[in-house]
């Protein structure tokens, strides 16, 4: 079986609902997940926008949401998740407002990608104590074993 990530709230490539947005409710859509790989010891989702902050001249990757040691056992995560309802043993990141939790898209010019992706990992992360973005990336190097990926668009 190959990971797969999808949503009920929006459709690979299609638009991101409004409610989803800084326009919105700025909540979280709802995932999930098939097809983890045997040896999957933990998942970590990052969802980020590369398109910052213009498409025509993106210059950076805007970090929305970042979630790790998320048990295999967890198959999905609810529309509009709060911190105390995530699944136990699941820890955050800071996204790019330095802050832990989901922030909705909210492009300042444009149509901008939303990527949400899922990783399959073969261990458990230690606490990394809030990690950014990169520091996340360099602690799963070398133990990702297994990757999905699902893209909203959205533009105000």
């Amino acid at each position: 079986m190959t990971l797969t990530l999808q949503s009920p709230d929006f459709v690979h490539q299609g638009e991101i609902p409004k409610a989803f947005t800084c326009d919105g409710k700025d909540s979280s859509p709802a995932l999930s997940w098939s097809g983890l790989p045997q040896d999957t010891k933990s998942l970590v989702l990052i969802v980020d926008d590369p398109d910052a902050p213009d498409p025509a001249k993106p210059k950076m990757t805007w970090v929305h949401w970042l979630l790790y040691n998320i048990p295999p056992s967890v198959s999905e995560l609810p529309r509009a998740i709060t911190e105390k309802d995530l699944p136990a043993g699941t820890q955050q990141g800071k996204n790019d407002w330095k802050q832990t939790g989901y922030r909705g898209s909210c492009p300042p010019i444009g149509r901008h990608r939303y990527f949400y992706k899922l990783y399959a990992l073969n261990i458990e992360l230690p606490d990394l104590h809030q990690p950014n973005k990169s520091q996340l990336e360099r602690a799963m190097e070398g133990h990702i074993i297994g990757q999905a990926e699902l893209i909203g668009t959205y533009q105000h």
